[in-house]
């Protein structure tokens, strides 16, 4: 038997020491590793080891009760929430510590939200129970206010029987009715539990080895996932790395049937060798011949691995949590830039969230970014890794554009010798929904497989917008009809035809700027009341009625990115470090200063030759262009769609 487990917890809330008790319980190593020594058997990397964060997922493996567990100790300082994000892949359970002095934080309720999305079992470990400041009714209470009412707590059996009972009629009348021995509770509430139905919560203190061995014992009766071990390979690939000689490591998560060194494995539509399977234990791994269902395994041979590939099956995979800042790298004029991109390419196999780009008018590397710890993180690791110097500027926000109303677009792509139409109906779609893409074309007007390409061409995410080239969102796309030529059409041509014809959608519809923004709670001492209120009001912000805490008063609300980037630093020199200040990232909304964004990034929309509004026609043997205003008279197709 073997089962994943992952530990999630805002920062500082002790995922790492829980994570070495683990270990150490379970005689998986001879002494305790502690952050604050510089010794955890987790944090491998010498950046981890001086800073004192977990940077990187990494995970180990041990032994209890016949299973084999694997256990991914994951970031919990939001700069890294990419890397931790990743790691759900492959996960069974979740592990959710909340630091019991300090309770549910703003990053507790970002995992927590993502765990609810990726469907993902939770345990809670409420840790640090010793501090004089945990309280665990309060706890419970935070945790039924802001989380969920369905996490009870798990302190002894008997009374976790009777709490679990009560969430429903059906399993409190097994109750009252002594209908079920103790192992049949342990089933219901493993099933509840797996269904993600069922949260249980243990207390205990990991730095002085409290509650570690109840823990286990639970986890071992609720966490029973189910692998086929007979059925054909499915896996998806949840991490990427690269090992000294550069070889590209797959590590993937198995989720029935198995797989075998020499093996043939179909991957993003290309067939690679398996040529050597890793179990890996911290920084140590044993080769093995074969990896079964419920595994995790590293894998060399697999070329073109991307983390969220399939294999087998598709299972669709987006990242929730992407970067709302980029920043540019600067190095030395002695080294070739294309040389710098090279390196960046490794790390962003290994961190796709970094979005290498390259843009080769400026001759200048541009990287997303989650914070200003990343950046210095990254700068350490191109030093270590490939032995090069490089520093990057002040990061800029990330602008997403959107749309207002509801258009049609026309793009017409026909050079000699090729040929290509389409019509698309673009109107605005529900904040955070991204690019949704319906086919409502007819299959006699186009083949499905240009169809499919068309499709798959309005879905990209890198298609720019008008006011400031920023990313389109939050669109939905409709394909409405289009056409080929038998003899002339090839497929990149609808690639062309489809970005022509979003274009020309935008030049009419009315464009809509976003910007990051931030969910905030601070509460200092009401003294601070006024200084607060007015701040938020100041940095363009939206907050809700201020609630009393005794002495305390706590603020909640919204607030841009761009204004709020420095303000935690004022925060705690005005409330001389006594107050407290909680922010997550909290989606895109439309921009408070408009004009001044647009004017300052001077995005010329007609001199972008890669993103034209304008269409291709035929004439005589010869190409020429019509402009996006005169296209709709001019298509070959008509569209009997209205406004």
């Amino acid at each position: 038997m073997f089962k994943t487990i992952g530990i999630l917890a805002h920062v500082d809330a002790g995922k790492t020491t829980f994570s070495e008790q683990l270990l150490f319980h379970t005689h998986s190593i001879k002494e305790m590793g502690r952050v604050d020594h510089q010794t955890a058997h987790l944090d491998l990397h010498i950046i981890e080891q001086q800073r004192g964060i977990t940077v990187f997922a990494e995970q180990a493996t041990f032994m209890y009760e016949d299973t084999l567990y694997t256990i991914i100790d994951t970031p919990g300082h939001t700069d890294f929430s990419a890397e931790m994000e990743r790691s759900l892949l492959a996960l069974d359970a979740a592990i959710l510590l909340i630091d019991g002095a300090s309770g549910i934080q703003g990053h507790t309720l970002t995992i927590w939200n993502l765990l609810r999305q990726y469907e993902i079992p939770t345990f809670i470990f409420v840790n640090k129970m010793d501090q004089i400041a945990a309280n665990e009714q309060f706890i419970l209470a935070d945790i039924h206010r802001q989380l969920t009412g369905n996490a009870q707590s798990f302190t002894v059996f008997e009374d976790a029987v009777e709490r679990f009972a009560a969430l429903n009629d059906e399993t409190m009348e097994a109750y009252f009715s002594e209908a079920f021995d103790d192992q049949q509770w342990y089933d219901c509430m493993s099933k509840s539990f797996m269904a993600s139905d069922y949260f249980p919560i243990s207390f205990g203190a990991a730095l002085k080895n409290e509650g570690i061995t109840e823990f286990l014992q639970v986890l071992s009766q609720l966490l029973r996932p189910v692998f086929p071990q007979q059925e054909q390979l499915q896996a998806i690939i949840y991490k990427i790395r690269h090992d000294e000689q550069q070889q590209k490591i797959a590590f993937i998560k198995i989720l029935q049937g198995k797989i075998t060194v020499r093996d043939k494995i179909m991957v993003d539509g290309e067939l690679f060798k398996v040529t050597q399977l890793r179990k890996y234990n911290g920084r140590k791994y044993l080769e093995q011949q074969q990896a079964f269902a419920g595994e995790t395994i590293g894998v060399i041979g697999l070329k073109n691995s991307k983390v969220g590939m399939s294999i087998g099956k598709s299972y669709p995979y987006e990242a929730q949590l992407i970067p709302t800042m980029r920043s540019k790298i600067v190095h030395a004029a002695s080294i070739h830039a294309k040389e710098i991109v090279a390196y960046c390419r490794l790390l962003e196999a290994e961190d796709p969230a970094l979005e290498i780009e390259w843009v080769e008018s400026l001759q200048e590397i541009h990287v997303k970014i989650m914070g200003k710890i990343q950046l210095e993180v990254l700068t350490q690791i191109i030093d270590e890794r490939f032995g090069e110097k490089i520093h990057f500027e002040i990061p800029t926000i990330i602008y997403k554009e959107t749309i207002a109303d509801r258009v049609i677009g026309y793009g017409h792509f026909e050079p000699l010798k090729h040929y290509s139409e389409v019509h698309l109906c673009l109107e605005a779609a529900e904040r955070g929904s991204g690019i949704e893409v319906v086919n409502e074309c007819h299959a006699n007007d186009m083949q499905m497989g240009y169809q499919s390409l068309a499709l798959q061409t309005a879905a990209w995410k890198t298609h720019k917008s008008l006011l400031t080239g920023s990313a389109l969102t939050d669109v939905k796309i409709t394909l409405l009809t289009g056409r080929a030529h038998a003899m002339h059409t090839d497929g990149g041509d609808f690639i062309e035809a489809t970005k022509r014809a979003i274009r020309q959608g935008l030049e009419q519809a009315t464009i809509v700027l976003l910007e990051p923004f931030y969910a905030f709670t601070m509460s200092a001492n009401i003294e601070y009341i006024g200084r607060m209120m007015t701040d938020i009001q100041k940095l363009s912000g939206v907050m809700h009625a201020p609630v009393t805490k005794g002495e305390y008063v706590e603020i909640s609300g919204r607030v841009p990115v761009t204004n709020f980037q420095d303000y935690p630093s004022e925060f705690a020199s005005y409330t001389s470090g006594r107050g407290s200040l909680q922010v997550r990232v909290d989606g895109y909304d439309v921009c408070h200063n408009t004009a001044e964004v647009v004017e300052v990034l001077g995005y010329k929309k007609d001199a972008d030759a890669t993103y034209t509004s304008n269409s291709v026609f035929l004439n005589k043997g010869k190409g020429y262009t019509v402009a996006w205003q005169d296209a709709k008279a001019t298509m070959h197709c008509t569209t009997e769609h209205s406004l």
